[in-house]
């Protein structure tokens, strides 16, 4: 996805694909039912990560991203159906199309301003065949799915809800059709950049983070359950006042502390 973020304007540093100890005890949710690392990945999430034919770009984004950790905590399996928020240029579409295999289906979700970015860069990613399972949904976010995408088995948005926010996107709108779209016990798993405790929605456009309860509360009042959060995503050495933006990272892109929250349909 790094191709993506190379150009320099200020939304692609707002849309990436991206304190102390006590500051994150601060801003951890204490609802969620557990509080874990990831289940150790399944064979064919190994084998999507370590694909041959995934591309430099996106192969140098793993250590900072632990795609096998977040899907496998996720649980994405093979002959899923499964949505992602916020595709941007589809690092994460192609690795969830990759495990969900031939017998599974991918709704990539992209809005209008996004899409002005991405361009050739992501139909070229959707033509490849290892994306032939993959369903491109050029709509705005509070209007995600079409009364024919029911039943879905997650939904997934990676380092992209604090952007939402900035969007102006009914999020409250969006969130509910998350919750229609998925089975019960459905999964909608979000991947964030952590703001400290008091931050709120207050820094989606500075330092391009979102406080952790803030979200939370929002995902839990459209009907969701809190049931796991993962730890492998966190770095109590941030101090959460820098712009974690990959314009604006630089070295640091892919230390911020992140927290990676799942959510179920009752």
């Amino acid at each position: 996805m790094r191709a993506m973020f190379r150009r320099t304007f200020a939304l692609a540093a707002a849309l990436a694909a991206c304190g102390s100890s006590t500051q994150q005890t601060q801003s951890t949710t204490p609802s969620a039912s557990s509080s874990a690392s990831a289940p150790p990945a399944s064979s064919a999430i190994e084998a999507a990560v370590s694909a041959p034919d995934r591309s430099a770009d996106d192969r140098a984004l793993d250590a900072g991203r632990h795609p096998a950790e977040m899907l496998a905590f996720f649980g994405i399996a093979p002959g899923m159906k499964v949505a992602e928020l916020g595709a941007g240029r589809g690092y994460t579409t192609e690795l969830l199309a990759r495990v969900v295999g031939d017998s599974g289906r991918v709704f990539a979700v992209n809005n209008k301003t996004l899409l002005g970015f991405v361009g050739d860069d992501y139909a070229k990613r959707l033509a490849q065949p290892a994306l032939k399972n993959v369903v491109r949904v050029d709509r705005e976010y509070d209007d995600a799915f079409d009364a024919s995408v029911t039943g879905l088995d997650a939904v997934i948005c990676v380092l992209v809800y604090h952007d939402f926010v900035w969007m102006k996107v009914d999020r409250d709108k969006m969130n509910r059709a998350v919750l229609a779209a998925l089975k019960p016990g459905g999964v909608y798993g979000i991947v964030d950049h952590s703001a400290k405790a008091g931050a709120g929605e207050t820094e989606v456009q500075t330092t391009h983070r979102i406080e952790q309860s803030a979200l939370v509360d929002e995902i839990t009042r459209a009907g969701f359950k809190l049931a796991g959060e993962a730890q492998f995503l966190r770095n109590p050495r941030d101090t959460r006042d820098w712009n974690d933006s990959p314009r604006a990272a630089g070295d640091k892109r892919g230390t911020s502390d992140r927290f990676v929250l799942k959510f179920v349909k009752p």
